[in-house]
């Protein structure tokens, strides 16, 4: 799979409770989290940001809860792809299992710049910065997690599989 968009560069431990304040936790639909994702931050964030864009961000990004709201608010705004220096592991998990494609790329944001225009082939963990012109290392994703994300998620993934 093949992303590109603009990067919105973010700190290290970004929590869930940033990602998806928990004042809108009384729904489940994706389209009412995806209209509040990242509003404490930057609170106009989902009218900024076009679908395709990425969010890059620094160490322990979605520590917190274990809630799948905060990666549903992510792809549901239109976010393609969340690269990381590292991701809490719940978060990791609950991103997959939704089909929200992320990367751990460590040092990656301190180089990439909010604004910069990234590719990114997750098949071969390739990240540019087309604006900088640096090239960056993730590791790819194992084919089973490939299968996953195409899928669109874990419970899409099982029903093709049953198939």
């Amino acid at each position: 799979m093949i992303f590109k968009g603009k990067a919105w560069v973010f700190g290290d431990n970004i929590d869930t409770d940033v990602i998806i304040p928990a004042r809108y936790l009384n729904t489940t639909d994706p389209k009412e989290l995806a209209a509040h994702c990242m509003e404490d931050i930057i609170p106009d964030f989902t009218q900024k940001i076009k679908p395709g864009d990425i969010i890059v961000a620094g160490n322990n990004f979605g520590c917190g809860s274990s809630r799948e709201h905060a990666p549903l608010a992510i792809k549901s705004a239109g976010i393609s792809c969340v690269v990381a220096s590292s991701f809490a592991r719940i978060f990791y998990r609950n991103s997959i299992n939704i089909g929200l494609p992320i990367l751990e790329c460590p040092g990656c944001s301190e180089k990439i710049k909010t604004g910069d225009e990234l590719e990114i082939d997750t098949d071969s963990g390739t990240i540019k910065n087309i604006t900088s012109g640096e090239i960056f290392y993730a590791r790819p994703f194992p084919e089973f997690i490939k299968g996953i994300i195409s899928a669109g998620g874990l419970m899409n993934y099982a029903k093709e599989v049953k198939k």
